[in-house]
């Protein structure tokens, strides 16, 4: 997957939806608006940027960002350019990370999913999310589990689960395994939803992901919590 064609893809989808109205509240995202949620865009992508030049994970200071919806249009736009210009270096580039493996193209994945989750987000706020494309919302469902719900446990957020769950994701041809042992339930559905679900856009027992098997085991195994 070019990571750095999704990102960017993702990135001026997320601008774009910010000729909508910005003080238009964000579901999921606590008591954010639309234009909370853009300057916390903004400042990840600066954040990433002093992670691949400067090395280091101190956040950006998102008082810097303009308030005023032109302004803050502008600088947005202004911070997808520069992060995609810091992404384009070598993939194999050393860079600080939150997680393995420490390098350019842990951020270009950790970004590309980032953005395409909230510009989900800003689209649903103003009543038309777009469709995410199936094999980035299947590389999404895999980072849950190979990187987000690791750093989980290993942050002692959560504890290595004792059974095991299959997730399927039937448009895209892949599963995963999560836990230990033979799973005792399979969640399936389109990649889109499974990701939805897994960072809590869409409740993990309702249509339209089906369960198999002990849902009950099912949910506690992925009640984890998986991501932050």
């Amino acid at each position: 997957m070019d990571y750095l064609v999704e990102l960017r893809r993702e990135l001026d989808a997320f601008g774009a939806a910010l000729h909508g109205d910005l003080s238009v509240p964000v579901a999921h995202c606590g008591d954010w608006s639309l234009a909370d949620l853009a300057v916390h865009m903004g400042a990840g992508n600066m954040w990433v940027v002093a992670a691949v030049r400067e090395r280091h994970g101190r956040a950006y200071d998102e008082d810097a960002a303009p308030r005023d919806p032109a302004g803050l249009v502008a600088w947005y736009a202004k911070t997808a350019d520069a992060l995609v210009e810091a992404l384009s270096a070598d993939p194999g580039t050393a860079a600080w990370t939150f997680f393995p493996p420490h390098t350019v193209g842990f951020w270009r994945r950790r970004r590309s999913q980032e953005t395409l989750m909230h510009r989900w987000d800003a689209e649903h706020a103003l009543g038309s999310p777009a469709p995410m494309d199936p094999v980035l919302a299947a590389d999404g469902v895999a980072e849950v589990f190979d990187t987000m719900a690791l750093r989980m446990i290993s942050k002692g957020a959560a504890t290595p689960p004792e059974q095991a769950v299959r997730i399927t994701a039937t448009d895209a041809g892949l599963d995963w395994t999560h836990g230990s042992g033979e799973p005792v339930a399979e969640v399936s559905g389109r990649a889109e939803d499974l990701l939805l679900m897994l960072w809590g856009r869409r409740p993990r027992d309702t249509p339209p992901v089906t369960w198999t098997g002990d849902r009950a085991a099912g949910l506690a195994v992925l009640a984890g919590p998986l991501v932050p």
